[in-house]
């Protein structure tokens, strides 16, 4: 059942051009480009801001410390989420796709994380 997802989702997400699976897994890769561009961007953004909360809190709760321990424990988390995932289709043309296709959602759904941490106090 989940494959048959995977191969639909695919065919949704692909964009009419793509015919090729290399084109299809071509366009997975500059979806999943994208999302790291913006997610970067948030981090840059919210990092920034735990360092004005930690200048402003002068010695309590390490902002920046904590936020830079979890993006680091994120980026091991999603790289090895989308490893199984793309597992599933080991050694096929779906593969890559399926890694991409993986990065591209948790590291969209990570930039509106970060975008959540960026609080007033």
């Amino acid at each position: 059942m989940r494959t048959i997802a995977m191969l639909v989702a695919a065919l949704l997400a692909s964009p009419a051009a793509a015919q090729t699976q290399v084109q299809v897994n071509e366009a997975a890769a500059r979806a999943y480009a994208r999302a790291d561009a913006a997610m970067t961007r948030e981090w840059r953004l919210t990092y920034a801001a735990m360092k004005r909360m930690d200048a402003a809190n002068r010695g309590g709760f390490r902002y920046a410390a904590a936020t830079l321990a979890s993006q680091r424990a994120w980026l091991a988390f999603r790289d090895a989420e989308c490893a199984i995932e793309g597992g599933e289709f080991a050694g096929g043309s779906l593969q890559s796709m399926a890694e991409s296709q993986c990065r591209a959602r948790l590291t969209n759904d990570r930039a509106a994380q970060l975008r959540s941490l960026r609080w007033q106090r």
